[in-house]
């Protein structure tokens, strides 16, 4: 099984580049924020709850995130492997999801951290908020304090996983095309 997270603040190309990796090598996709979307949309007080520290620009906690991925995962063991998405944000989720992944006889193979500047995270979600309809997308102050709780809480993460040598840094500021085939270059090579 190979597991990968794809890393990065708010409008990095995360959703983007994570559709085109599992299509290309058959990950399973599980990805926080369409888990806790669904939740929403279906308005379960799971979903009323988180949506209402979403819009704050806040990160859901730790304890209902954990308790998804475990689901996914039990749902999903034949999978060739997962792609984790916007998850772990913290050093505590990333230490919970080793011990998981440890029960579950596998673990995580590389973690890709996305940088993109601050300025084109902004622009990219103004842009997307003009179509996703989601109330955290179209409010620029909103999206500032989602980028500062990023970096404030997931800095740790990269430290985390770099004590093991599993992050690699990505640019992220070219075309779709040209992140993914960078991504494509060092899958491979961690596959071969």
């Amino acid at each position: 099984m190979f597991n990968i997270i794809l890393f990065g603040p708010p409008g990095s190309g995360k959703g983007t580049q994570s559709q085109k990796l599992i299509e290309k090598y058959q990950l399973k996709h599980l990805s926080t924020g369409d888990l806790l979307r669904s939740e929403i949309a279906a308005k379960t007080p799971l979903g009323l709850e988180a949506k209402a520290i979403m819009d704050k620009g806040e990160l859901v906690p730790d304890e209902v995130v954990i308790g998804m991925i475990s689901t996914a995962l039990e749902n999903n063991m034949e999978a060739r492997g997962f792609l984790f998405d916007g998850f772990p944000r913290t050093t505590a989720q990333s230490e919970a999801l080793d011990k998981l992944l440890q029960l579950k006889h596998t673990e995580i193979n590389v973690v890709f951290s996305l940088d993109v500047s601050e300025e084109e995270l902004i622009k990219r979600i103004l842009h997307r908020g003009l179509t996703s309809g989601r109330s955290d997308d179209m409010n620029e102050q909103i999206i500032k304090a989602r980028i500062i709780e990023y970096h404030k809480k997931t800095s740790a993460v990269a430290a985390y996983y770099q004590q093991f040598n599993k992050v690699v840094q990505i640019k992220g500021g070219g075309t779709v095309e040209e992140i993914f085939s960078i991504l494509c270059k060092e899958i491979d090579n961690h596959l071969s």
